[in-house]
């Protein structure tokens, strides 16, 4: 008798301790630390509950994935939210059922369908609705009205993607409730800010919005240093003035739809589109903008250097090599070819 009260009060301070370790399990940590934490459109909740455990802010999966399979009604939203280290999961999980914001980074360089993509993954929206709305002229002209650096050059039905070029690379935060048009004026009045910063270099200068943004994004796929940019920027430019062919391999790429390192064959070479500038008889700039620039490359399409060089080329490791003569350059292509 005497054992089996023994293993009666074991298995009982067993279940105590487990029933503990549970509870224990769910409760915060002792710190007010603030996390960013993110779920993304399509998370399962076994997955979020492991994000949660990796992120330091749940003490024990096991606890997790049981308070989940008792309260199996637990809605949880996409989105970005900050967490205090110190909330207890089913503070954490109460906070997921209204939504939180929706954090997006936009990379400088990428093309618009690029971030068209990150856009349609965070808020599910369908693609080619968005894409619609992007080249709808009615929309077009409305933002046009609205924003001074607009004008008529992105209604130009030869252009891919009328805001390419427009749309400034940086972090945003969304709600779930925003629109399309509600993210792409946000991320307009982004570019805005930034523009005004230059707008006097703007006015000054001989070319529009349309076209410095254009030269910025050449700039911007061109280079990879920040010292080589304004140089680079000078050689559009020289070239532009002694009405030679830009001759820039990442027009090609965009002109032809292909991604930047992708194979270019001597059809994507010779293609005639209104941006593939490696044809000699397309003298002037691209129609419109190739990517997405970085303010550091607006700058350099506001500020190009004054060397006199006409030629670049591209190491392996991306530095360019300026030459003022073909006969410099072709020294230049014999040495840092790879």
């Amino acid at each position: 008798m005497k054992k089996i009260i023994i293993v009666l009060i074991s298995i009982l301070l067993i279940i105590i301790l487990l029933i503990g370790l549970y509870f224990y399990g769910l409760t915060g940590y002792n710190s007010e630390d603030i996390v960013n934490f993110n779920i993304r459109s399509g998370a399962s909740k076994k997955e979020v509950i492991n994000n949660l455990y990796k992120s330091k802010l749940l003490k024990s999966r096991i606890s997790g994935t049981i308070y989940l399979y008792l309260n199996e009604d637990i809605m949880i939203q996409p989105g970005t939210y900050e967490l205090k280290r110190s909330m207890g999961l089913e503070e954490i999980l109460n906070s997921f059922k209204s939504g939180g914001k929706y954090r997006l980074t936009l990379v400088e360089g990428k093309r618009l369908v690029d971030y068209v993509d990150q856009i349609c993954e965070m808020f599910n929206f369908n693609k080619d609705e968005v894409i619609a709305k992007l080249n709808d002229q009615d929309y077009l002209k409305e933002l046009i009205k609205k924003y001074d650096f607009l004008d008529n050059s992105i209604l130009n039905n030869n252009i891919y993607y009328p805001l390419e070029g427009y749309l400034y690379p940086a972090t945003y935060n969304f709600s779930k409730h925003d629109t399309i048009e509600d993210i792409i004026e946000k991320i307009l009045d982004k570019t805005e800010d930034m523009l005004d910063n230059y707008i006097t270099q703007f006015e000054k200068s001989d070319y529009s919005y349309h076209e410095i943004l254009t030269i910025a994004s050449i700039i911007e796929n061109e280079t990879k240093l920040e010292e080589d940019k304004k140089i680079a920027s000078e050689v559009i430019y020289k070239r532009l003035d002694l009405q030679m062919s830009l001759g820039m391999d990442v027009t090609t790429y965009y002109g032809v739809r292909k991604k930047i390192g992708e194979s270019l064959t001597t059809e994507d070479l010779n293609d005639k589109n209104p941006y593939n500038t490696r044809i000699t008889s397309f003298i002037g700039l691209p129609i419109g903008p190739i990517c997405n620039p970085s303010l550091l490359s607006i700058d350099a399409a506001l500020n190009p250097s004054n060397d006199d060089y006409v030629y670049f080329f591209a190491d392996i490791d991306g530095k360019l090599h300026f030459a003022k003569t073909y006969e410099e350059h072709q020294i230049n292509r014999e040495k840092y070819r790879w």
